[in-house]
């Protein structure tokens, strides 16, 4: 049986923790920058936790089971 393939998308976006839990970097931060305010950008900036329905999603096309 052949390898199963992980989606590429998905692993540029998400990194898994120690623990198995799926972090990603807040969403709004890949352009327009010029236009957001520091403070935004400091706040987008911080990993968050994905949430469980979410994290299912992203795991089965990481190739997770």
């Amino acid at each position: 049986m052949p390898k199963m393939k992980t989606n590429s998308a998905a692993s540029k976006r998400v990194r898994r923790t120690g623990t198995g839990k799926l972090m990603a970097v807040g969403s709004a931060m890949r352009h327009n920058l010029e236009h957001k305010s520091a403070r935004q950008r400091r706040a987008l900036k911080a990993d968050e936790v994905l949430a469980g329905p979410q994290a299912k999603k992203l795991n089965r096309l990481l190739g997770a089971r």
